[in-house]
């Protein structure tokens, strides 16, 4: 596999996470899928980019990955770069 497409692949695994997690979205569409989604699992998840990073980076690993080895790889290395990138970008307000 590419390292570019990797890079490019995790950039966007990330943008969405990020979106969903730490962003209102055009016009508050985000802000009110979280306000739906509620206390419970669901709501949950989208507070969490850490948490949610897992569920994003399933269909990126599944679209680049050649087998499931290297899906499941694939997988956990998108959800890991989606940490360590949130952290790079995250402010910390302490």
């Amino acid at each position: 596999m590419d390292a570019f497409l990797f890079f490019i692949v995790l950039l966007a695994a990330w943008r969405i996470t990020h979106l969903f997690a730490r962003e209102d979205g055009p016009f508050n569409s985000i802000f009110r899928l979280r306000k739906m989604a509620g206390a419970g699992f669901f709501g949950s998840l989208l507070d969490c980019p850490y948490c949610l990073s897992i569920w994003v980076a399933i269909p990126f690993a599944i679209y680049i990955a050649r087998n499931l080895k290297e899906g499941i790889l694939l997988w956990l290395a998108l959800s890991g770069g989606i940490c360590l990138l949130e952290k790079l970008t995250s402010r910390n307000d302490q």
